[in-house]
């Protein structure tokens, strides 16, 4: 496949059959696939998203979802987003695909909050992402992000310290872990109430700590005695109302560092990561309401963040090009040097779709025009590359 005018630029866009261009991209050259297909709904959006029956839709999918594995490094991931029409067996084709081992989440993504109210049944406000490794053992997906950190969180202040922290037990909550089934976890700590000061073995004005539950049943720590003696500054003994009435704690000290992410949880809200409407308003914003069910580029960035700052992408349905705006956006956010290649069929669009309406020859000009615009508005470039 040639490289066009700029090999380095952050937007490129192949036109044509996406399985044809990945066809002709070598082995690993890709560390995230970001795949939106057709959700064979039968819906009218600006091409047609009805390939038949499951099993025909199916067939068309996992010639293109075995390139995608190809092309992938083995450090990568890939996403793909689907509604309740195809999950299952979308599930079924990851799995054989990729291997079950390599499902990582099944991700539920609220991009319609007030839920679709056309039709009969349920007001559905949700669809999904299912995202796989390439090779588990080598994935550098990062499962957490920094955006849902929360400094409320943190609430407390040492002034010998201006980094706030919150407390955590240092007991382990979980009643799986208990001194029969980790025995070496539990053992005496000795600590200060009033200075908060807490040891391994006894000191002046100290007490004797051993884990318990809120019951008064025998518990563990969750940190051995090496890390204890390792890390006396971020324990904090205190005296704390239980059950029984007072008595004597150890806390862990969880600071609030620069930096810090936070695990991702399986749903992810539209006010985390944006609507349909959202999705819309942005699009036309930038080049007009060109494209009826254009995803946010919240949602992508919250993908993007996921992995490493100079990934190489890869969006082989890339429809209005929110895959591409997104990679812009978190090079301009971060200094990252994230590259993107588009694919995108230069078919011609859907009579009476918002493509049509605009005059727009092919769907793909719908993804040009808006990686343009990007190119403009947030900068990256763009060039076209050959197929």
């Amino acid at each position: 496949m040639g490289e066009g005018r700029d090999a380095q630029v952050t937007n490129r866009l192949a036109v044509g059959d996406n399985l044809d261009v990945l066809a002709a991209l070598p082995d690993g050259g890709v560390d995230l696939a970001y795949l939106d297909p057709p959700y064979n709904t039968g819906s009218a959006f600006a091409y047609a998203d009805d390939a038949g029956g499951h099993e025909a839709w199916t067939a068309t999918l996992r010639p293109r979802l075995q390139q995608v594995r190809r092309v992938l490094a083995p450090s990568g991931a890939v996403f793909v987003s689907i509604d309740d029409h195809e999950v299952a067996h979308l599930r079924l084709l990851m799995d054989e695909v990729f291997g079950e081992s390599a499902f990582l989440a099944q991700v539920v993504v609220g991009l319609n909050p007030k839920g679709r109210q056309l039709g009969r049944g349920f007001a559905t406000s949700h669809e999904y992402l299912l995202v796989y490794a390439r090779d588990p053992g080598a994935c550098v997906l990062d499962a957490s992000t920094s955006q849902t950190v929360d400094a409320r969180d943190f609430p407390h202040r040492d002034g010998a310290d201006p980094r706030p922290f919150r407390r955590l037990p240092l007991r382990n909550t979980n009643k799986r872990f208990n001194p029969v089934t980790a025995p070496t976890m539990h053992f005496a700590l000795w600590g200060d109430p009033g200075t908060g000061a807490v040891a391994t073995a006894p000191f002046d004005g100290a007490v004797e700590v051993l884990p318990v539950f809120g019951d008064g049943s025998p518990a563990v720590w969750r940190w051995s005695a090496p890390l204890v003696e390792a890390r006396p500054a971020d324990l904090e003994c205190r005296l704390v109302r239980g059950r029984a009435g007072d008595r004597v704690d150890v806390f862990q000290r969880d600071w609030l560092e620069p930096g810090r992410r936070k695990k991702l949880r399986t749903i992810w809200l539209a006010d985390e990561v944006g609507s349909t409407d959202t999705a819309v308003a942005e699009l036309k914003a930038l080049v007009g309401h060109v494209f009826e069910t254009p995803k946010p580029t919240g949602l992508l960035l919250r993908v993007l963040a996921t992995m490493p700052d100079d990934v190489r992408v890869l969006d082989p349905y890339a429809g209005s090009g929110t895959t591409g705006h997104a990679v812009a956006l978190a090079n301009a956010a971060d200094g990252g040097t994230r590259t993107c290649l588009s694919i995108e069929v230069g078919l011609p669009p859907r009579p009476g779709s918002r493509a049509a309406t605009a005059g727009l020859p092919t769907v793909a000009d719908v993804t040009r025009l808006r990686l343009r615009a990007v190119a403009d508005v947030v900068g990256g470039g763009f060039a076209e590359v050959s197929s």
